[in-house]
């Protein structure tokens, strides 16, 4: 049994070695899998070149940009067809997500949870780089829909987390047909509706070192409408 990273990437090809070599540096035991969707920057082609170092380092080259949730799906669908991936962790290609917090998040499955949120608003953590527009937003859009969906996780938008793959496949993937926060925020529902007992371990989030933030209008306003549509069609 192993464990599975995704990572998905657009236009990462800036970060995608640095991040690759910090994940195996703490874990190299463990698949990368990532997920591009035909970057035109040349991500792919810079993967294709690091899986000469790192054996178990896998790419899924996808033919179009059609958002984070799409990817994800894709790579799910694509990960639980092999019976000896145990555990899934998501995370950011752009370094935000420090790889040294994957040790504990994957021991926090080994304990009895089900899944494993690395969280900015628990005791001890917290981010790092970001202008006060940006903090605001974000603790508020946290509260608003652990507030309204009902929750027990405070970082509802966090796109850290490690899940297990038995879980995984108890939720329906096809059904959340959202990107961003949005998709993020109705994982972590799905997986609590599911049964599955949530830990969050507290990180520091890091602003991005390389490359463009993806985040948009669109994808905050998708993430404000969630939290309603999500508990309205319960």
């Amino acid at each position: 049994m192993k464990d599975q990273i995704i990572l998905p990437t657009y236009n990462e090809k800036e970060n995608i070695e640095k991040v690759i070599a910090e994940i195996y540096k703490y874990r190299p035991d463990i698949s990368v899998l990532v997920v591009d969707d035909s970057s035109p920057d040349g991500t792919a082609a810079a993967v294709n070149q690091l899986q000469g170092r790192y054996p178990d380092l896998k790419l899924l080259l996808r033919e179009k940009k059609e958002g984070l949730g799409r990817a994800y799906v894709h790579a799910f669908q694509h990960a639980l067809k092999d019976p000896e991936i145990k555990n899934i962790i998501m995370m950011d290609a752009d370094l935000s997500h420090d790889p040294k917090y994957l040790k504990e998040m994957i021991i926090s499955l080994e304990n009895g949870y089900e899944a494993a949120v690395g969280s900015r608003y628990v005791k001890g953590g917290g981010t790092e780089g970001w202008e006060l527009w940006r903090r605001v937003l974000s603790r508020f859009g946290n509260l608003y829909s652990k507030t309204i969906t009902g929750m027990p996780v405070n970082d509802c938008t966090s796109g850290f987390i490690a899940i297990k793959a038995e879980q995984l496949k108890k939720i329906d993937l096809e059904s959340i047909g959202l990107s961003g926060y949005a998709f993020l925020i109705k994982l972590k529902y799905l997986l609590w509706r599911s049964g599955a007992r949530i830990k969050e371990v507290p990180i520091l989030f890091k602003n991005r070192q390389g490359g463009e933030s993806k985040i948009s209008s669109h994808i905050i306003s998708e993430g404000a409408l969630t939290p309603w549509k999500i508990v309205l069609r319960k």
